[in-house]
């Protein structure tokens, strides 16, 4: 029972950009409470703690669109990593530049994710010998050539 959940979670994590949300998720966790800070440690006060709460939630949202929504993570991994850029001037050097950093990371790791190689190419080979029992796609037909109206030649 519990080896089949930790093939289920496994088998979960690695088919979204797993590393990247989290990433993300902490980055905004760590934006978003530090305005809400003793005011010893708070840089900035009034105004400037709505933009950091807003930024936070915002990328806290971003790393969950990337768990649950992965075909959207390449908008999420850009949009994460200009919102923690954006962060260093709005919110308190971004969270003391711990929250810009993973948010940048997170960002980077949520837009250059891609899915497993056996599944985008249809290799059975890899996914056999991995043991798995997930049906492997196969790979699309070859690119027919076609003719271009300007002469040029493949």
């Amino acid at each position: 029972m519990l080896l089949n959940l930790l093939r289920r979670w496994r088998r979960w994590r690695r088919s979204r950009p797993f590393w990247g949300g989290l990433f993300a998720i902490l980055a905004g966790s760590w934006i978003c409470v530090l305005p809400l800070a003793p005011l010893k440690i708070m840089l900035q006060q009034g105004v400037a703690g709505i933009p950091s709460v807003l930024m936070g939630i915002v990328m806290i949202v971003l790393g969950l669109t990337a768990w649950f929504s992965p075909p959207q993570r390449s908008l999420a991994g850009v949009l994460t990593t200009l919102i923690a850029t954006a962060a260093l001037v709005l919110s308190n050097l971004g969270g003391f530049l711990i929250g810009t950093l993973l948010g940048i990371l997170g960002g980077g790791l949520m837009f250059a994710w891609q899915p497993s190689a056996a599944r985008r190419t249809g290799k059975a080979g890899k996914a056999e010998d991995a043991g798995t029992a997930e049906s492997v796609v196969a790979a699309p037909p070859p690119p027919t050539p076609h003719h271009d109206p300007q002469g040029a030649q493949p």
